[in-house]
């Protein structure tokens, strides 16, 4: 019997109200309906102070960034939803990629975590553009630490006013576009975990 993909869904936002949590969470119900096994997290049950290299050989990976670490050592792909800030993607998701990137022992392969991983991503904005440019960065940045990044992507404009108060897309195309992100991931890693 095939496994299931395992996806790992999240916001680049720690903000109780973020669009962006609500954004993925959408996708991350698409991904579920097409089979795949989604754990959505928080990124505010993992507070991480801003990475300083002195810290870490001080001290190691704090116990907040190794569990966020095993999270994606643990599942296949990833949904981010990722806010932009000035342009670019958010200090909060850019800080979490970089303690999770950080070797926990002496023997553990560079990129550990990342190395054929596929992601999907997405974001939500009130403006005009909808976080395109932070989603430009964020494919870079991703890309670079050797995460297969698929091409489907969306930008959601004016967003705060485009979610109904239980989180679901007011236009039905929009909801169903966003859900088809997540199916979209996870039909892709049903695929090629089937040719491995």
């Amino acid at each position: 019997m095939p496994t299931k993909p395992r996806i790992l869904a999240f916001a680049g936002s720690t903000r109780s109200d973020s669009l962006n949590k609500k954004l993925v969470r959408v996708a991350a119900t698409g991904a579920a309906a097409a089979g795949a096994d989604v754990t959505v997290i928080d990124l505010r049950d993992y507070p991480l102070a801003l990475y300083d290299g002195d810290d870490e050989t001080r001290a190691g990976l704090t116990e907040h960034a190794k569990k966020l670490k095993q999270l994606f050592l643990n599942h296949d792909g990833l949904l981010i939803a990722s806010p932009e800030y000035n342009g670019g993607m958010s200090a909060v998701l850019k800080n979490a990629i970089d303690w999770v990137s950080r070797p926990a022992s002496s023997d553990e392969p560079g990129l550990a975590c990342f190395r054929g991983k596929v992601a999907v991503i997405m974001s939500a904005s009130p403006g005009g553009v909808g976080g395109i440019r932070g989603l430009a960065q964020l494919r870079s940045v991703l890309s670079h630490i050797q995460i297969l990044v698929l091409p489907e992507q969306i930008a959601l404009p004016l967003a705060h006013e485009a979610f109904n108060a239980e989180g679901t897309l007011k236009e039905a195309k929009r909801q169903a576009a966003v859900e088809n992100l997540g199916s979209t991931l996870s039909k892709t890693l049903a695929k090629l975990t089937s040719q491995v």
